[in-house]
């Protein structure tokens, strides 16, 4: 299979490792990219974007990335942090007076960051089409009691973070997330990356090919309520209804060069291109530790978290100790090397039974690792 883009000759073994995948049906189609100090390395696609096999996976093909969105969900929040508009430490009532129900006075913004609050899904039954409407989803959580004690054990919070996360940044801002990441962030860095994709779009957009298997056994009602109210179907991100809605934990589309040169204004201090949009110290905070234990709700995975972003440890150990990670239902991920200046980002259409990345984006991001290990 061709690999196009661009590729720097040391990483050579990064296109290799993808034509391999695409070759062996491991992945249909597919992007990866890289930066170190803004300036990208490795830009890489090929495959297709549909099952069929009728349309190539272009350039500009973007993609449904799952909870990779999370990163860019988690950017904006610190991008108001950074202003003094939000402080993750002041409980989330300051902010949306109405959340404070059901014993959640005390819940800090820092805690819906960190996956953290208890509110890992909803008590009252959901359907795909509630995840339409803001104004449901937000206020069944406002009104809805944790379900262990908040900050004191991590729980992924799959669906929710992005409503409780985006309600926060609405109440401040004014408006909804996926416009504040625009306006803010996305436009400013001319990142191909939407939260709400406009019908004008559509045509570039990848097909998910949906995994064989489940992501797993819900062995607790946490579990279950957390991943499965409402069931994800991969096959409805092909509706406009989906692809328009702002559903910041879940619903965001881009591609690999994207992802990367969005994460790029984190790793480089909060400049990129001479454009000054965040301080060293409010992109670092991703850093700081919130909460670290066996996840309630992925499968006791042990985990720690930052603020919006998983940290290197015993379930992804990483080359580097300043490194921040979070992935996409199917095997998106996206990294975060603080101490290199760099930035890591895969994304694909045919998805895998996982939650955190499989072997395809270990394999590409450790021909990376390697690669500027011997350099």
């Amino acid at each position: 299979m061709e690999v196009h883009g661009h590729c720097d000759e040391k990483f050579s073994a990064v296109r290799q490792f993808m034509a391999a995948n695409l070759a062996s049906g491991a992945d249909l189609g597919a992007s990866f990219c890289a930066t170190i100090d803004g300036e990208t390395v490795v830009d890489v696609w090929g495959g297709w974007a549909d099952v069929e096999k009728t349309r190539a996976w272009d350039a500009d093909t973007i993609v449904n990335v799952y909870s990779t969105t999370k990163t860019m969900c988690a950017i904006t929040a610190l991008l108001l942090a950074d202003r003094g508009e939000i402080d993750f430490d002041a409980p989330v009532a300051r902010y949306w007076p109405e959340f404070a129900a059901n014993g959640k006075e005390a819940v800090t913004v820092g805690h819906l960051m960190s996956h953290s609050s208890g509110l890992s899904g909803w008590e009252e039954p959901m359907t795909g089409e509630d995840l339409y409407d803001w104004e449901k989803a937000t206020s069944l959580l406002a009104a809805q009691a944790p379900w262990w004690k908040p900050g004191s054990a991590p729980g992924y919070h799959a669906i929710t973070q992005g409503y409780l996360v985006g309600e926060v940044v609405r109440r401040v801002a004014g408006k909804s997330i996926g416009t504040v990441f625009r306006e803010e962030i996305a436009e400013p860095l001319g990142a191909d990356f939407h939260i709400g994709l406009p019908a004008s779009e559509d045509y570039r957009v990848a097909d998910l090919d949906p995994p064989n298997g489940a992501i797993g056994d819900f062995s607790s009602e946490i579990q279950r309520k957390s991943l499965a109210n409402p069931p994800i179907d991969p096959l409805v991100t092909r509706t406009r209804e989906w692809r328009g809605a702002e559903i910041p934990a879940a619903g965001g589309t881009g591609n690999a060069r994207s992802v990367a040169r969005v994460h790029a204004l984190l790793a480089n201090g909060g400049e990129l291109d001479g454009k000054r949009i965040m301080s060293e110290a409010g992109c670092r905070r991703v850093l700081d530790q919130q909460v670290e234990g066996h996840d309630m709700v992925l499968l006791n995975m042990p985990i720690r978290y930052g603020l919006g972003f998983g940290l290197p440890g015993e379930m992804l150990p990483m080359p580097n100790k300043n490194m921040a990670f979070w992935g996409g239902y199917g095997g998106s991920l996206a990294v975060i090397d603080f101490d290199a200046r760099a930035t890591y980002a895969f994304v694909m259409n045919r998805m895998h039974p996982s939650l955190v990345g499989d072997t395809r984006s270990a394999g590409l991001m450790g021909a990376m690792w390697m690669a500027m290990a011997a350099s």
